[in-house]
């Protein structure tokens, strides 16, 4: 499946900033300088793939293993039994892990066809069943639902409140591998009203392609240091960086690739222009860090539930 023309996409933009950057109750905003907006990461940024993808995988294994319909055979009955929650968190990792891979590949070579993260995600599924001896477990029909899991994620409890005040002052929009599709139904699934929808299947690639994000910056009519890229992965940032957009770095719980040392290396030379901690609030402090009024009911909230 070719990727989507940009013209599929609504791009209207809101309104301008403020210049110069408010100050709010003494803080001035946190970057170099104010961006018009911020592009973000999806997956493991603003929405927990794990806990969902986990517990999808482990609810459709009982409901095959009870169903009085389902005729399976002894061996993978038996096989199926001896999941463990900690093998269906295994399980989605591997998923997650080949679809970091598959991304990757594409983007280092341009000759490869190219396949949607939908696409890849189903393939993925159908190795990983035959490569756990599971498959046959669910249906055809029903291994194309699952595979769908991706578009239901549930976000993180600052998601759509630092969304929200974040768009006082910004464009928010998406900047994800993930298709289209995928990111329109995240955004209705999880109350994130970011105010574009951009996906690397507009540009052609995927990330960390150069394309991706200065074509995401070229489309808005913004240049890069006009862009802000929000991620919970360096690689990510890095790649952004090294275009000229700015950073902020969100700390998820067990998101990040980078070893330790590599991330306090990070940390200490600088490059990221903002660096919210797991301790923080995530979008929230953002907001805050960027010069939002932040009202009392969103300054209780987790980063990590």
């Amino acid at each position: 499946m070719p990727p989507l023309p940009i013209s599929t996409i609504n791009l209207k933009a809101p309104a301008p900033l403020p210049s110069p950057p408010r100050v709010i109750k003494g803080i001035t905003m946190a970057l170099p300088a104010p961006p018009r907006a911020l592009f973000f990461d999806v997956f493991g940024t603003c929405v927990d793939w794990r806990e969902t993808v986990t517990q999808a995988l482990e609810a459709q294994a009982h409901v095959a293993l009870n169903s009085a319909t389902a005729s399976l055979a002894t061996q993978l009955r038996l096989r199926a039994s001896s999941m463990t929650p900690t093998h269906w968190h295994e399980f989605a990792q591997q998923w997650r892990n080949s679809y970091k891979k598959f991304t990757r590949e594409l983007a280092a070579d341009p000759q490869k066809p190219w396949k949607t993260v939908d696409e890849h995600h189903l393939d993925s599924l159908r190795e990983l069943l035959v490569e756990w001896e599971l498959d046959g477990l669910w249906t055809d029909e029903d291994t194309r639902t699952l595979s769908l899991v991706w578009h239901q994620l549930k976000p993180w409890s600052d998601s759509s409140p630092g969304i929200a005040l974040l768009n006082q002052l910004f464009w928010t929009a998406t900047l994800s591998n993930g298709n289209v599709s995928l990111l329109s139904d995240l955004r209705s699934f999880g109350s994130l009203d970011f105010t574009h929808i951009l996906s690397a299947e507009l540009f052609g690639s995927y990330k960390p392609s150069p394309k991706v994000y200065l074509g995401a910056a070229e489309k808005l009519g913004l240049r890069p240091d006009e862009c802000c890229m929000v991620a919970a992965h360096l690689n990510d940032l890095q790649a952004a960086k090294s275009l000229g957009l700015q950073t902020i770095y969100v700390q998820r719980p067990m998101e990040e690739d980078w070893p330790n040392e590599d991330v306090d290396k990070a940390r200490s030379d600088g490059w990221v222009d903002l660096w919210i901690g797991e301790g923080q609030q995530g979008f929230v402090t953002v907001a805050e860090k960027l010069g939002v009024e932040i009202p009392v009911s969103k300054l209780k909230l987790s980063s990590s539930a």
